[in-house]
């Protein structure tokens, strides 16, 4: 790689087009209800087939690239992703756009494992917080832009509007092939025979749970905050509003967050993140106007903080699995969070919207001892330590 500079810069922006897309089915869900007069459940299955396919095969090309050194170009991960997206726009046939959504999840499924192992190349010990969190982000910002970007386009071009989001994707593609050389067959690392051990996993696996939890309690706050925030006589603009200043906290946080946690120590900045984010929450909940506006966003800021900081946590307890960490900590345990939150709203139905947020601190909770329990070093409470498997 010529430069790292140039490098980070540009997976930073590929990320934050790859993320453009994931949302855009869920964006467009109205107009292809009204245009084709699909019903929820058919409409829903979209989004259900967009996101399995994604949560499922981010390991899976993650494996392929740990144990087979075989990856997906990441500029043609982008175009697959775009592409078929876009063209869901011009696609009048339900099992077509079926098919559309769940191979555009698998361009996007690809990118993120590929896409990760350079970052954690061009990484080191110590700025590994610092580098993930940056690329993260790009994710996130790209995330954000996508509901916009879809419903503008088809607001004033209806659905044919989405191809004009080939466009962005054409130009990183050209980007990235300028910047970034060829990615060669990654040659497969031989680990030790410890390393092979399903021991060397157990770490690993109580950092999944611990980003399984987390993101079942970031889901739930996102589904459930707008309509509580409509019970208090908010409107519906200013309770998404008020949503988006909690994400965009939240991006702020990782930034931070992945800069002090190489200074500070990622085990106890992710321990100080979701510690602080719980007052945060409860001053939301039991508080009103301004006073709840700052706690949701400072809800928001610090348990969102820990988000990247635990990817680069999953690379360095398994170095020899780059590929398989990223795709489980970004595609496994976002999906399974997700799936979480169906409990949440079967509380709210049985015993009202209040409830659906109960569990969230007890998942935040549970997710900070599982970090505590973790076999990874301590850095300013034991500055010695070094890192362990079981």
């Amino acid at each position: 790689m010529t430069s790292k500079v140039p490098a980070l810069s540009s997976l930073f922006l590929a990320h934050l087009v790859t993320d453009i897309y994931m949302p855009v089915i869920s964006a467009v869900i109205p107009l292809l209800i009204i245009t084709y007069g699909y019903s929820y459940l058919m409409a829903g299955l979209l989004v259900t087939a967009y996101n399995l396919t994604s949560s499922l095969f981010q390991p899976v090309f993650g494996w392929l690239s740990d144990n087979r050194g075989w990856q997906v170009q990441i500029w043609i991960s982008l175009l697959i992703s775009a592409t078929f997206i876009s063209f869901m726009g011009i696609i009048p046939w339900y099992a077509v756009l079926l098919a559309f959504a769940a191979i555009a999840a698998l361009g996007h499924a690809s990118f993120h494992p590929s896409a990760l192992s350079l970052v954690s190349r061009i990484a080191t010990g110590e700025n590994r917080g610092r580098i993930t969190s940056l690329f993260v982000v790009g994710g996130n910002l790209g995330y954000s832009l996508g509901p916009f970007l879809a419903g503008a386009l088809v607001l004033y071009f209806g659905l044919p509007g989405l191809l004009v989001l080939l466009v962005p994707a054409v130009v990183m593609a050209v980007l990235l092939k300028r910047i970034l050389p060829r990615t060669e067959p990654v040659p497969v690392p031989q680990p030790s025979p410890g390393q092979n051990s399903r021991a060397s996993l157990r770490p690993l696996t109580l950092l999944f749970a611990a980003a399984t939890f987390r993101a079942w309690a970031v889901f739930s706050a996102i589904t459930f905050i707008p309509p509580l925030l409509v019970t208090r006589g908010y409107d519906i603009f200013v309770a998404d509003l008020a949503v988006t200043l909690m994400l965009l906290a939240g991006v702020a946080g990782q930034v931070i967050g992945g800069s002090l946690s190489d200074v500070y120590g990622k085990k106890e900045f992710v321990l100080a993140g979701m510690g602080l984010s719980l007052p945060a929450f409860f001053l939301f909940i039991f508080s009103d106007g301004w006073a709840s506006l700052a706690g949701l966003i400072l809800f928001g800021f610090f348990l969102w903080s820990s988000f990247a900081i635990t990817v680069a946590m999953s690379h360095e307890l398994a170095p020899h699995r780059v590929g398989f960490a990223s795709g489980v900590m970004l595609g496994v345990a976002m999906g399974a969070g997700g799936v979480g939150v169906a409990v949440n709203g079967y509380l709210a139905d049985q015993y009202g919207l209040i409830s659906a947020f109960v569990p969230i601190p007890a998942l935040i909770f549970i997710a900070a001892l599982l970090i505590f329990l973790l076999k990874y070093p301590w850095k300013i409470l034991k500055g010695r330590a070094s890192l362990r498997n079981e």
